[in-house]
């Protein structure tokens, strides 16, 4: 069996047909869990984007206030500077209320019109601002150069200027939102100028990018928060996928288990009764263990009609043979009595005197014959049941015939080429009859001749056969059709009548041919 002939009756086949139905089935159950799962992917999306909204906001409102608070404080630290009326502790009270936004805190710095520091922080000052742009500026701006915000508060005379600067982890700490958000990225800009002031760890992370924005005061910086949603795991993209998995094995398992209650064990039952012979007892489902209770039964009614029939089997095998051996006991008696007719007919023609009556009794001799040598090779190939087979009975048959030939006719010749043909009994008796018929023709019409029996199949044809008798005895004369007048004309027409065939004569080859049926 080839390979495509295989792929074609697997495709057909009921398993892979009741997988098909099932997947086609449960395909709108699985598609409406994943736009479910999808849809609710899309909603923890907007919760995440509305809680990033809120965050940014809070951030930046918590940033703008701690901002304006210290202002505030610079401002009156600054302005009671300028104008000579506090105590020597301000600036030790101002460092402390600067420093309660964390350990990076309350880095600042006082500097009059001369560029002579009035008080601030121990701490360096980072280099950016000279002592020419102090005055000048925003009041809250982004250092090109440096990590670092600064907030500047000039005094009402003019005459001072306070600078605080704030560093990443401090800007990070007073923007820290209250809601809890994970790998989360702040970062400030002002007119192209960006300060990050979240770890930078957290930028290499893969993921999608959210972000949002909120301005602070004043209105031109702004506060950007972003959130990186973490890599797509395995676990993530199971959870994406479920509703398809669970579709999938939804279908594998319906059909695995009608497979293992129905198919497979359908199939083996079809296997055991493809290979059931009449007279076995067969004995199905042997190799599954869990097939359905109908199957079971089904299997064991295929049980109990095997046995009925090899019990039927058993019965009409003895009653053939006892059938076989009353025809072959038939056949044999019918030989047997058909020899004593002929014996008894060579009595009578032995105490004959009149050669009429010897010729006559010596014709029919010959047709008891040949009617004996039917049955006698009919018994022979009762056996095998095979039919009379065509080239031995035409070899008995001649013999006999010039075994019981006149005087006259004792040398003459029967040739004989046949094919390896069976016919049955009701060809064989008209065809034992036709050849006696025809070579006793041949015999009075010219003694000292002789005679070819042809049997040939036809080609193309697969139960026909040609039978063929040519002699010089049979060629057209006065004497041959003085004959067939008188007596063989008519019990040859009769003959090709009981054969269903018409039988042709050659009289100048001096031949007769007739179609006959055989035995494939």
């Amino acid at each position: 069996m080839s390979l495509t002939l295989l792929l074609r009756r697997s495709i057909r086949s009921t398993g892979v047909k009741m997988f098909v139905i099932l997947t086609f089935a449960l395909l709108p159950l699985g598609l409406i869990a994943l736009v479910a799962s999808l849809q609710a992917i899309r909603t923890a999306d907007l919760e995440k984007e509305a809680l990033l909204r809120v965050a940014v906001t809070q951030s930046a409102r918590k940033l703008s206030a701690d901002l304006q608070a210290d202002r505030t404080a610079l401002k009156l630290t600054v302005n009671g500077l300028a104008l000579d009326r506090v105590d020597a502790g301000i600036c030790r009270r101002l460092a402390f209320f600067l420093g309660s936004h964390g350990r990076d805190g309350g880095r600042f710095f006082i500097y009059d019109r001369t560029g002579k520091r009035r008080c601030g922080s121990e701490v360096a000052e980072p280099r950016e601002l000279t002592a020419s742009n102090r005055f000048e500026g925003k009041s809250i701006e982004l250092l090109k150069t440096q990590p670092y915000m600064v907030s500047r508060v000039v005094s009402n005379n003019r005459q001072l200027v306070a600078l605080a600067y704030y560093s990443r982890p401090q800007l990070e700490s007073i923007a820290d939102p209250a809601t809890a958000l994970q790998n989360r990225q702040l970062s400030l800009s002002q007119n192209g100028t960006q300060l990050a002031i979240s770890s930078t760890r957290n930028h290499t992370t893969p993921g999608r990018i959210l972000s949002l924005s909120a301005r602070l005061d004043p209105p031109d910086m702004l506060l950007t928060m972003t959130v990186r949603d973490p890599p797509a795991t395995i676990a993530r993209l199971l959870s994406l996928f479920l509703p398809l998995v669970m579709w999938f094995a939804a279908a594998a398992i319906g059909w695995f288990v009608v497979n293992r209650l129905l198919i497979r064990p359908l199939v083996l039952l079809r296997r055991a009764v493809a290979s059931y012979h009449p007279g076995e007892v067969m004995e199905p489902l042997q190799r599954v263990r869990t097939p359905a209770l109908e199957i079971l039964d089904l299997g064991d009614t295929f049980h109990e009609i095997s046995k009925d029939v090899a019990t039927h089997e058993a019965e009409m095998a003895d009653g053939l043979d006892a059938q076989r051996k009353l025809t072959r006991e038939v056949h044999h008696r019918v030989k047997n009595n058909l020899q004593i007719i002929a014996s008894l007919i060579s009595l009578h023609a032995r105490s004959a005197h009149e050669p009429e009556a010897m010729e006559a009794y010596a014709s029919i001799q010959r047709r008891v014959d040949a009617l004996s040598v039917v049955h006698r090779n009919h018994f022979a190939e009762l056996e095998v049941n095979r039919g009379v087979g065509m080239r031995p009975l035409i070899s008995e048959l001649s013999a006999s015939l010039r075994g019981t030939a006149p005087a006259a006719a004792r040398r003459f010749a029967i040739q004989i080429d046949s094919d390896n043909l069976h016919i049955s009994q009701d060809v064989a008796v008209p065809v034992a009859f036709l050849l006696t018929e025809l070579v006793e023709l041949a015999m009075m019409v010219d003694p000292q001749g002789n005679m070819r029996v042809t049997v040939r199949q036809n080609e193309g044809q697969d139960n026909r056969a040609r039978l063929t008798i040519a002699s010089t005895g049979l060629q057209t004369s006065d004497k041959m059709d003085a004959l067939l007048a008188e007596r063989y004309g008519r019990v040859l027409t009769g003959l090709s009548r009981q054969l269903r065939a018409p039988l042709n004569h050659d009289g100048v080859q001096g031949s007769y041919s007739i179609e006959i049926s055989f035995i494939p």
